[in-house]
C-alpha cells in the first residue's frame, strides 16, 4: 500500500473546545451558503473584506507581495458556508476547485472563485476532507451512517460504504489506494455506546476488510491519523499513540505519551514523529524504537510539525520556527523572525517555490505568513482585518495559496 491521508475523527476536541471558551463563545448554526454568494472586493465596500494588514488595495487584481514587507491583495475573495474547527483537514485544493468542509458542501474555482458544484448534507460540520486515488472521502451529512466518496472536480458520487446497524457514524480518519479506515460508536441494546470499533473499508467493493473493537475507555473522537505503507498510525486524547497493520487491523503496538499534541503528528518513510511538549520525538513504525529527538529552548512547547516536500516545519511556543532533516531529526534552521516581528507562530504550513506559508492558529498579529523556505525570514503576513475567532487554514494548488478565514475564504497568488 502507498503512502496515505491522515485526518481528525471527531469534531468536538477539547482543542476546540479550549479555543472558543478562550474567546468567550458558543458555537451556532450558521446557514450561509455558497449558492447565493458574490464577488467581494478586497479593496472595500458595503459588506467587503477590509485591505489586508500591512498591505495596499491592488483592485482585486492581486500580486506577489513581498514589497516592503506587504502582502498581496487577494485574486478573489468569496462569502462561503464552511463550518470548521480549525483542523488542516478541513480545506483541501484538488482538481482545479477549492472545498471547505461545511453544509452544503461546495466547490469553488480556484482560479476565479465561482462556484462548480454544491451538496446539501454533503457532510457534517468541520468534516475532515480525505482524499485517496482521486476520489475525497467524507462521512454522510445524512448521518446514515454511510461513508461516501466523490470525485472533486464534479461532486459525482462514485463510492458509498455502510459499516452496519450495529455501529454509529463511521467516521473516516485515514485513506490509502486500497482501503478507507474510520472509527464508530459500538451501539447496545438500549442506543447507548461504551465502546468503539476501527475498521478498513474497501475502496473498490466498498466490503469491510477489517474491523476491530479498541480498548474500553478509548474514545472515537479527537483521533488524528496517517497511513505508511503497512501502517496506520493515529494518536487520541488518551495519550496513546498506536501502530496497526493495514492488511489485518492487528496491533503491532502502543505506547503511553506523556504530552501527546492536540494537533497532528507527521509520518516520513519508517517513522512517526510526535510533539510532546518540549520534545519531539520520532519513533519507528515497526517497533515504536525512539530514532530520535528534538529539546525545544527552555520553557518552549513545540506545536504541530508538517511534513512539506521533504522538510520537517514546526513552531515552538517561544516564536521560534524551525526546519529539520525527518529521518535524522538535524536542524536544516531555525529562525526568529516571527518573535522578532511580534507574531503569531503557525501551526499548518504549505509550500509553492520558495515561499513557506504558514495558517496561525489564533487571530490577533497572526494569519498566514509567508516565510523565505530557505532561511525563515519573514517576508509578509495577510490578515482580512475581520477579527473572526476561528483558526486561519490554508492549502494551494500551486498556482494559488487558499487561506480560510472563518467563513471568508481568500484566494493568494503564490
Amino acid at each position: 500500500m502507498s503512502k496515505g491521508l491522515g485526518t481528525t475523527a471527531g469534531r468536538t476536541s477539547r482543542r476546540r473546545v479550549l479555543r472558543l471558551a478562550g474567546g468567550g463563545l458558543t458555537m451556532a448554526v450558521l446557514g450561509a451558503g455558497l449558492t447565493a454568494c458574490e464577488d467581494e472586493s478586497a479593496t472595500g465596500g458595503e459588506g467587503s473584506v477590509p485591505s489586508p494588514r500591512g498591505s495596499s488595495p491592488q483592485d482585486g487584481k492581486g500580486d506577489k507581495g513581498g514589497q516592503d514587507g506587504k502582502a498581496p491583495a487577494p485574486l478573489w475573495t468569496k462569502t462561503t458556508s464552511a463550518q470548521t474547527y480549525g483542523d488542516n483537514d478541513e480545506l483541501v485544493a484538488v482538481d482545479g476547485v477549492v472545498i471547505a468542509s461545511g453544509d452544503p458542501l461546495a466547490a469553488l474555482a480556484g482560479a476565479t472563485g465561482e462556484e462548480r458544484w454544491s451538496l446539501t448534507e454533503g457532510a457534517t460540520p468541520g468534516a475532515p476532507l480525505l482524499l485517496g486515488a482521486g476520489t475525497l472521502y467524507l462521512a454522510s451529512g445524512k448521518y446514515d451512517g454511510s461513508v461516501i466518496g466523490f470525485v472533486p472536480g464534479s461532486g459525482k458520487e462514485t463510492w458509498r460504504s455502510h459499516l452496519g446497524k450495529e455501529y454509529r457514524q463511521p467516521r473516516p480518519i485515514a485513506v490509502d489506494a486500497e482501503q478507507v479506515y474510520v472509527v464508530a460508536e459500538i451501539l447496545e441494546a438500549d442506543g447507548s455506546s461504551h465502546t468503539n470499533v476501527i475498521a478498513a473499508l474497501n475502496s473498490t467493493t466498498g466490503k469491510v476488510a477489517w474491523k476491530e473493537q479498541r480498548d474500553l475507555g478509548t474514545e472515537q473522537n479527537g483521533i488524528h491519523a496517517a497511513v505508511q505503507g503497512r501502517h496506520l498510525v493515529y494518536t487520541d486524547y488518551k495519550k496513546n499513540l498506536t501502530v496497526r497493520d493495514t492488511a489485518t487491523g492487528k496491533q503491532v503496538w502502543t505506547h503511553k505519551t506523556t504530552k501527546t499534541s492536540y494537533g497532528p503528528f507527521a509520518v516520513h518513510q519508517d517513522l512517526v514523529i510526535v510533539p510532546q511538549g518540549s520534545r519531539l520525538q520520532a519513533f519507528a513504525l515497526a517497533d515504536g524504537s525512539e530514532k530520535w529527538s528534538v529539546e525545544a529552548e527552555e520553557f518552549s512547547l513545540f506545536r504541530e510539525p508538517s511534513l512539506v516536500d521533504g522538510v520537517l516545519y514546526i513552531a515552538d511556543s517561544g516564536r521560534t520556527l524551525w526546519a529539520l532533516e525527518p529521518a535524522t531529526g538535524k536542524k536544516v534552521w531555525q529562525s526568529t523572525a516571527l518573535q522578532d516581528a511580534s507574531v503569531q507562530v503557525p501551526r499548518q504550513f504549505v509550500r509553492v517555490g520558495d515561499t513557506l506559508f504558514g495558517a496561525t492558529d489564533l487571530d490577533p498579529e497572526g494569519g498566514v505568513h509567508a516565510i523565505d523556505a530557505r532561511t525563515g525570514a519573514l517576508r509578509w503576513t495577510f490578515n482580512d482585518g475581520t477579527g473572526d475567532y476561528h483558526a486561519w487554514l490554508v492549502a494551494t494548488d500551486g498556482k494559488h495559496v487558499f487561506a480560510l478565514h472563518g467563513k471568508k475564504l481568500h484566494a493568494l497568488p503564490a
